[in-house]
């Protein structure tokens, strides 16, 4: 059985007792009626499915931090954030995809920085990641000052709420669970040049958060021995989005 995410706790139990009463008054006029529950209680158990993830062995390497459909890979001449030129890959996330974000890379936390903002649809590349509601996670090497990678959380047309569960100054492994976007979003993962990624994905392909390489690193972040994946655990200190 695919584990599920404490994180949609409530959207279950509340979607489970709604559903249960639509089908309870369609049942009263004929107990077939009530089966067309079925598939939308399936999909809601489905959409907080967190399945565990075997995590590439190669260090050098920067891994997905979603599950979706590669949309955009951008070329940035200068990234604020990771002071200097930058490439960025674009992550769409449907409704049927799993939500659970991903640290793509070993790293300490420096800010996690959040912005309120529209719900245009997260198809829309450039206006949904300047424009949106969205969660930014900047990530420094372990052993170091320099900045490696940004992650950066967005919602779509559907989505109305971020999870996230790390917070400045905690060391992240790559593959570990960092948050969620609910019902539907938009993951961008930005690598800087000094680290010479060659990215291993193009636009249309479909990644798997934790699992799947978006780029192979020329310079690589010295890493240390990472958990099992079995020992691994999520943070209880988080913070979510105003309903």
């Amino acid at each position: 059985m695919v584990p599920l995410t404490r994180h949609g706790t409530r959207e279950m139990l509340i979607g489970s007792v709604v559903l249960l009463g639509v089908a309870s008054v369609l049942g009263w006029w004929h107990w077939s009626l009530a089966l067309i529950i079925l598939p939308v209680l399936i999909w809601l158990f489905a959409f907080f499915r967190d399945p565990e993830r075997a995590i590439p062995a190669e260090q050098h390497t920067m891994v997905s931090p979603a599950d979706g459909k590669v949309s955009d890979i951008t070329e940035i001449d200068h990234d604020p954030l990771l002071n200097g030129p930058a490439v960025r890959v674009g992550i769409f996330l449907s409704v049927f995809n799993v939500h659970v974000n991903r640290s793509p890379c070993d790293g300490i936390v420096v800010d996690v920085n959040y912005k309120k903002g529209k719900f245009i649809n997260a198809m829309s590349h450039s206006k949904a990641s300047d424009e949106n509601e969205s969660n930014t996670i900047l990530l420094k090497e372990p052993n170091g000052p320099r900045p490696v990678a940004v992650v950066k959380q967005i919602v779509g047309l559907i989505a109305r709420r971020i999870i996230c569960t790390v917070k400045p100054t905690d060391r992240v492994d790559r593959g570990q669970r960092i948050g969620m976007i609910k019902f539907g979003s938009r993951t961008e993962l930005s690598i800087p040049k000094w680290l010479e990624p060659k990215i291993q994905v193009k636009v249309g392909d479909v990644v798997r958060g934790a699992m799947d390489v978006i780029a192979i690193l020329g310079q690589p972040i010295h890493t240390s021995n990472r958990k099992e994946v079995g020992e691994e655990f999520e943070p209880l200190v988080g913070r979510e989005t105003p309903a």
